[in-house]
């Protein structure tokens, strides 16, 4: 499913209200609510309204769980840092329990940081999908850390892996397809003109998922959306992309 939305600012309330309704229903049918955060500014948005807008009572954050699809290697109060950047937009602005943020520890080893994180993940979910996992799009046609090329993408046992950075300046740790296309939710936050061709080739082009790892995101029984603005669908089909 593709859903449009006019502006940045209409998008990122989209997505606010988008985690609210997938809360709801996650806590009414198990009694608590799994969410994987995105980096990245036009997230970042989303989550400041969650934060601050009428959302915010709206979900129970005693029932959630705080994880995140990949992270820098880098400590947590780098500039760069996902998680950072997820505390000071959200975070540190909402009640939830400490012990229910799972963060990847960017700055150890990252072969180490990424077993860690893959045994914490499977304790937590057991056999269960993640509720709600957010992604975005680069203008490479990556999600997560997921980069053109890599063997990663084609990762079906490993939930979480240790990856290079295409550019060789450090080190980022991502979930896989494997546990990605098990969520019963994963959205795809798509924003800005720069984004609109690669966008018109992950959703229109040929599947060459090792070219477009975005392509990869085929959730198995779970919903797939993408949530994008005019800007960013403006190559788009009439048909791909109603508005």
């Amino acid at each position: 499913m593709i859903e449009t939305f006019p502006t940045p600012e209409t998008l990122a309330d989209a997505v606010a209200r988008h985690i609210v309704a997938r809360a709801a229903e996650a806590i009414s049918a198990t009694g608590r609510f799994t969410l994987a955060l995105a980096g990245g500014s036009t997230p970042r948005a989303g989550y400041l309204r969650l934060a601050t807008r009428d959302s915010r009572p709206e979900l129970d954050w005693q029932r959630t769980h705080v994880l995140w699809g990949d992270e820098r290697c880098v400590p947590p109060d780098d500039l760069r840092s996902n998680y950072r950047m997820a505390k000071e937009a959200l975070l540190d602005r909402v009640p939830i329990p400490a012990d229910q943020i799972h963060r990847i520890r960017g700055e150890d080893d990252p072969e180490k940081a990424a077993a860690d994180y893959e045994r914490e993940l499977r304790a937590l979910l057991g056999s269960e999908g993640l509720d709600l996992v957010l992604l975005g799009l680069g203008e490479d046609g990556h999600t997560a850390s997921l980069f053109p090329g890599q063997a990663a993408v084609r990762e079906t046992t490993r939930w979480v892996v240790a990856v290079p950075a295409p550019d060789g300046t450090m080190w980022r740790v991502t979930l896989t397809p494997a546990v990605l296309n098990t969520a019963r939710n994963v959205s795809l936050v798509v924003s800005g003109a720069s984004k609109a061709a690669r966008l018109q080739q992950v959703l229109e082009g040929p599947f060459t998922p090792d070219v477009l790892p975005a392509q990869a995101i085929q959730p198995t029984q779970g919903r797939l959306t993408w949530m994008v603005d005019a800007a960013a669908a403006g190559r788009l089909r009439p048909e791909t992309a109603p508005r």
